[in-house]
Parts: C-alpha cells; structure tokens; sequence
C-alpha cells in the first residue's frame, strides 16, 4: 500500500447464503481523490460500502485504510482511523436543530447544552471550538442560514446537505457517502456535488461517493470512476474512458 493511498480493497467477496452479492472487488483511493462508486440497482454497491465501513463482515479478501487492516474492526474503531461514512437515508435527530445534530457525531462531547457552553467561564475551549467548527461545515456547504432551524423543517436536500455536514466533524480524511443527491432536485444536487468538489479541491480529502444515475455523475467533476455491474468491477476510468465505454452502456441500458 503506498503512502498516498488512503484505502485499498483486495478482492472482496461478501456472500449472503448461496447469493454471492460481491465478488473479487478491487480499488483504491488516493490521498485528495473525488472518485465515483455507480453501477445499476442490486449490483453490489451498498453491500461494498458496508463491508469497509464495519457494518458487514466480508466473507473473504482484505480491506485496508490508512496502512491498517480494517477488515475485523467495529464501526466505531474504523471511524477513529479518520474514517466517515453518511447512508443514503439520512437519519438526523429531527427534534434537535440543525447545529445540535452537528455538534453530536464528534467524539469526547463535553457539555449536553450549546448555548450554555459558550457563556460558563469553566467551560473546556475544546467546546467553543467544537461549535465553531460546526458553523465552519454549515459554511462550507453554503447554508449557516439554517443553523437553527429544526431538522424536522428541512427538505429532503437540505437534510443531505446537514447530513454531510454532520460526517464532516469527525474531521475525516476519509468519507464515503451513499447517494447523497438520491431524491434531491437537480439545482441542489449539483450544488452538493460542486461543495464536495470544492472541499476536496481545499482539504485535502478523500471522498467516494455511490451515485445510481451515470449521466448526472459523468458531469460532476469527479477524479474517477468505479462502475460495477452483478456484483463485479466492470471498469475504472474517468468519466471520459467510461462515457465511451461500450459494456457499460450495456449494463445500464441493454444491449
């Protein structure tokens, strides 16, 4: 695994009784990648992203991250490594507001009230901090305006847009996200998909991204593309190797 690679699948296989949903996958991510994950329904990409997340053990191959095999730990030992992951139905605490949900996902949360932390003089600065870190996510994914709006007021794209904003204060280097623009209109789709751009163009991390629609995806300005297809890699390019490609015009559309 060399330095710039952030994580590495070698051949992956998860079976669920007879059904083999995942078989020999293999990929890695660099440091600074924007890298696409597509494929047809059913073909294999959530069961993928469970595996390297912890949430799925696999029945055989190895997974790395950050030069450490991941493949037996828990959820929460893998996100310690700087490991995030959002799912494609977003699961916000919808009473809470939209920078308490934020303020929850960090670790070694000190005071369970946000407003009061910033006026109690015995205060630990790591909670100031916290908050302020907070709003720097809010900004950097155009919205502070909804900061203290409910989470049971927001629209279905607006609840992406927290939902990544939440996975971003875990200061990951690594973040998988599952169809983040799933249901989302087309303006607000490409302005997530421009913030995530810019983010990665500005931090420094890495991102991997499942997307169903390969039209939308091959106009996002990501780095590569990973197309799946019955379980299997098909190809990896970039968007131009795999808008010209034939079998993947196949997979998705017939021949």
């Amino acid at each position: 695994m060399s330095e710039d690679t952030v994580l590495r699948v070698n051949k992956l296989k998860k079976e669920f009784g007879g059904l083999v949903a995942v078989k020999d996958v293999s990929f890695e991510i660099k440091s600074g990648e924007f890298v696409g994950l597509i494929g047809p329904n059913g073909c294999g990409k959530s069961t993928t992203f469970n595996c390297i997340s912890g949430l799925l053990s696999q029945t055989s191959g190895e997974i790395e991250a950050f030069g450490t095999d991941i493949s037996q730990m828990r959820p929460d030992q893998i996100q310690k490594l700087g490991f995030t992951r959002t799912f494609q139905h977003t699961r916000l605490w919808r009473q809470m507001t939209v920078i308490e949900n934020l303020m929850v996902p960090p670790r070694n949360p000190y005071s369970p009230n946000v407003l009061k932390s910033l006026f109690m003089p015995k205060t630990r600065p790591n909670e100031k901090m916290r908050l302020s870190n907070a709003y720097d996510a809010l900004d950097q994914l155009e919205v502070p305006h909804m900061a203290h709006n409910l989470a049971s007021e927001l629209s279905g794209g607006q609840s992406k847009l927290v939902d990544i904003g939440r996975s971003l204060m875990g200061d990951p280097q690594l973040l998988l996200l599952d169809e983040p623009v799933a249901g989302v209109a087309g303006p607000l789709a490409m302005k997530i998909f421009n913030n995530l751009r810019r983010i990665v163009d500005e931090t420094g991390i890495s991102v991997l991204i499942i997307e169903h629609n390969m039209d939308f995806i091959l106009r996002q300005g990501v780095d590569r593309i990973i197309v799946m297809n019955e379980g299997e890699i098909l190809m990896i390019g970039t968007p131009d190797e795999v808008k010209k490609n034939r079998e993947v015009i196949e997979a998705y559309l017939g021949e």
